[in-house]
């Protein structure tokens, strides 16, 4: 492998400029070109606005040239900045992993995505980003991934971890919430550089805070650096007059410095000096327009040897996250910079050939490549030789048992509370034991990880003396060994870490098997991340707990209803909602498979705290035998109640996760008073729907019927689908209101679709309409309704 850029010591200026501007140009055409593709005139859909940033990314192209050719090498991960992808791609076709056919792709099918993404451009990001502020601490949390496998698995070779981030993303909370979460402290690997614009989509930021945002920074424990003033300026601030001259510039509002921008050089000369001290005309004096220009427009954020400089003074602090304020102009190097309205103005066609020959191409060379043979070709290929991304290896899959435990047969117990005995036995299994990672926002115990983190420890990068000492249950003596890493109470952040735990393979080579646990109702907190993270590809499990109005006493704002319907609805990820302790068990270990299977996908159990009598399970299972039941359960469901028809009237109860007493309480009640009642229970109400839509899908998408009977329709047999169907689900009721036209039936939904409060289980469920009695009154009345 070459060397890391810099390692080789600081390139030739003069070709990091040539370099530069090509950069900027292949940015500024690859979006000039998805704007000005000829439209289908017959599609009026194709005439809307392609989109695109050329001002945004031209900010960025300064601080992206000397990062990739000055300062990272091949283990070295960044996120970028969402509107600087552009520039991301002509980088990475000058250094020759992104083909030339992309160039002329931006935002098309099958092309180069509007923002960076991992999972969708062939020229393969390290983080995704879009969702502004999640990619801004991405690699914060993938630092903390790396340190938590060095420990744990031993030292790799370094690497470091950058964001680009742009101002305005730091008004996004979540970055505030990284900044400050103690897991996050001490990762010297780490530096955000913030592409300090000074605009946000619709304006010039009246007032950016710059020293206000870095103390901040350094109040968290972080070093804070900047490049604010180029070379040029620095070196006159030293000369007679500088300190006025430095004084004049930092008066100045944001808005009347982005002006000058705008201006002629001598429009310039006149509207800087207006109230000038003596001492700064007289220096001006000593320039025409045009220098004083150059001049009073030089920032730090445009100075590549300053940039490559600071960048460097970055690893020189190993003990602390560095951030480095850069102070850039928004489409800088292009007729539009610093314009207020520039977020989303294009290159007139005029103007894009005026760009195209001042940088001495034209329009048979516009898309080239340096010659391989001059120095910016030759910078351009060791870089990529060293940077470009190589395909991932194929995950390691370790031999997750089918069972942690033998099944469980009687007594009442919770979800939850089966969910800890399972982990806890999971954590003497060889192979996944050690792989095994947990994390939670400050809700460990109240989660049943107790046991877990009994047996394998709290992380810590460090070892750190556990003050509440031998007299405690839990064992919580922080250090390398340990397998738990404990947040504060951010759930951004819980999903965050997760995401980027679930792609430890991919960036560090060690493949782990991420559990993450919150209270189910802040999923919803936190769910911007959690769709990130799966977006991204990372693999994890989560584990929302307690979920629904069953929590009765905690009240409405710990009652989740609306989860389930994320979880059924969430691309990449599988929900599950057991009732039963077996249950809990087999979902968990599959999901754990799940996460280094191929086409693996992430999980999410929503479970309870409710206690529930296992003999219900305990009869079907000796029916069925455990085989067939565990087959059952991770295929989404099975036949907790048989009612073949007999010639009385008949209803199927559906129903998932803690209803399911209700359930077969009304099947009894029913039963009395002659009507049979059948109950399916569904583990995972996600994989039902799933494995019945697929037949429809292919239907659909090759124009050709295809049968295919899904899990639904073998636990519903044909004699049966005649009858109405009445589900229940202490969650909204329209989650699993599809079962009915899956079944050709008509259904009656039973769910929460109001705000819980304070009170006993019954009491909340009587109030949601979820109780036994609602269900026996749903069946009754459907079948009056029946025709």
């Amino acid at each position: 492998m070459s060397q890391p850029a810099s390692d080789l010591g600081t390139p030739d200026l003069g070709t990091l400029g040539e370099i530069e501007q090509r950069v900027l140009w292949l940015a500024t055409r690859i979006i000039d070109h998805a704007n000005r593709r000829v439209p289908n005139s017959d599609d009026p859909a194709s005439q809307i606005k392609v989109g695109g940033h050329q001002a945004s990314s031209a900010s960025m192209v300064s601080i992206m040239t000397a990062l990739w050719f000055g300062h990272i090498g091949g283990s070295d991960k960044v996120a970028v900045k969402p509107h600087a992808s552009p520039v991301y791609h002509a980088i990475k076709y000058l250094t020759g992993e992104l083909d030339r056919s992309y160039l002329t792709t931006l935002r098309q099918r099958g092309g180069l995505q509007a923002y960076p993404s991992r999972t969708k451009d062939p020229d393969v990001s390290d983080f995704s980003t879009g969702s502004v502020g999640l990619g801004a601490v991405a690699p914060l949390f993938s630092a903390l991934t790396r340190r938590y496998t060095d420990s744990r698995f031993g030292a790799q070779e370094p690497a470091r971890f950058v964001a680009l981030v742009g101002d305005a993303e730091l008004d996004e909370g979540n970055v505030w919430e990284a900044i400050a979460d103690p897991a996050t402290q001490g990762l010297g690997n780490f530096t955000m550089v913030i592409d300090l614009n000074r605009q946000s989509l619709d304006r010039v930021i009246p007032d950016i805070a710059a020293v206000r945002l870095q103390q901040f920074f350094a109040n968290a424990g972080w070093h804070v650096t900047e490049a604010k003033y180029g070379s040029r300026l620095t070196a006159a601030f030293e000369r007679d007059g500088g300190d006025c001259l430095q004084a004049h510039i930092d008066a100045l509002s944001n808005e009347a410095y982005q002006e000058l921008f705008t201006l002629t050089p001598a429009e310039l000369r006149r509207a800087f000096l207006t109230g000038a001290d003596p001492a700064v005309v007289r220096l001006a004096d000593e320039l025409d327009d045009t220098q004083l220009a150059a001049l009073v427009t030089d920032l730090g954020g445009h100075d590549l040897g300053l940039l490559i400089d600071t960048f460097r003074q970055c690893d020189a602090v190993p003990d602390r996250p560095s951030v480095v304020f850069a102070y850039t102009i928004k489409g800088y190097g292009l007729p539009m910079a610093g314009d207020p309205m520039n977020h989303a103005a294009l290159l007139t066609p005029d103007q894009i050939d005026e760009f195209r020959s001042r940088i001495g191409l034209d329009a048979t060379t516009e898309w080239d490549r340096f010659d391989p043979d001059s120095e910016a070709g030759r910078l351009c290929a060791a870089i990529g030789g060293d940077i470009n991304n190589q395909p991932d290896p194929p995950r390691p899959i370790p031999t997750v048992p089918a069972a942690a435990r033998p099944p469980v047969t009687n007594g009442y117990h919770s979800t939850q509370e089966s969910f800890g005995r399972v982990l806890a036995s999971l954590a003497d299994v060889d192979g996944v034991g050690e792989r095994i990672v947990t994390t939670a926002p400050d809700v460990s115990i109240s989660t049943n990880l107790g046991g877990w983190i009994n047996k394998r420890g709290v992380y810590s990068h460090v070892e750190r003396a556990d003050h509440g000492g031998s007299k405690r249950v839990l064992k919580w003596t922080p250090g390398p060994s340990g397998q738990h890493i404990e947040l504060g109470i951010s759930e951004m952040n819980l999903f965050m870490l997760l995401g980027q735990l679930g792609l430890s393979h991919e960036h560090h080579g060690q493949h782990l098997l991420p559990i993450g646990t919150v209270y189910d109702p802040f999923v919803l907190r936190g769910l911007d991340a959690l769709i990130y993270g799966v977006y991204n590809g990372a693999r994890f499990v989560v584990v929302g707990t307690p979920a629904g109005v069953t929590l009765a006493p905690e009240g409405g704002a710990h009652q989740s209803t609306i989860t389930a319907s994320v979880g059924a609805e969430l691309p990449n990820i599988d929900y599950s909602e057991p009732a039963y302790a077996t249950e809990v068990d087999w979902l968990l270990c599959d999901a754990l498979d799940q996460l280094s299977q191929p086409d693996g996908t992430s999980g999410y159990l929503r479970l309870s705290t409710r206690p529930i009598d296992q003999a219900p399970f305990a009869a079907v299972l000796a029916e069925m035998g455990e085989e067939r039941l565990r087959r059952h359960v991770l295929a989404g469901g099975y036949r907790l109640l048989d009612a073949p028809p007999d010639g009385r009237p008949g209803v199927t109860i559906v129903t998932t996760g803690v209803m399911a007493p209700e359930a077969l309480r009304a099947a009894a009640e029913l039963d009395a008073e002659g009507v049979q009642a059948s109950v399916v229970h569904l583990t995972s109400p996600n994989r039902v729907y799933r494995s019945w839509r697929s037949g429809f899908a292919l239907s659909t998408a090759t124009a050709r019927v295809v049968r295919m009977p899904s899990h639904l329709h073998r636990l519903v047999p044909a004699d049966e689908r005649g009858r109405p169907v009445v589900s229940v689900h202490d969650a909204a009721s329209h989650s699993l209101a599809w079962i009915g036209s899956a079944l050709g039936t008509r259904q009656y939904t039973l769910g929460v679709d109001r705000f819980g409060e304070s009170g006993t289980i019954t009491d909340l469920h009587e109030l949601a309409g979820i109780d036994t009695g609602s269900i026996v009154n749903a069946a009754l009345i459907a079948i009056d309704d029946h025709p």
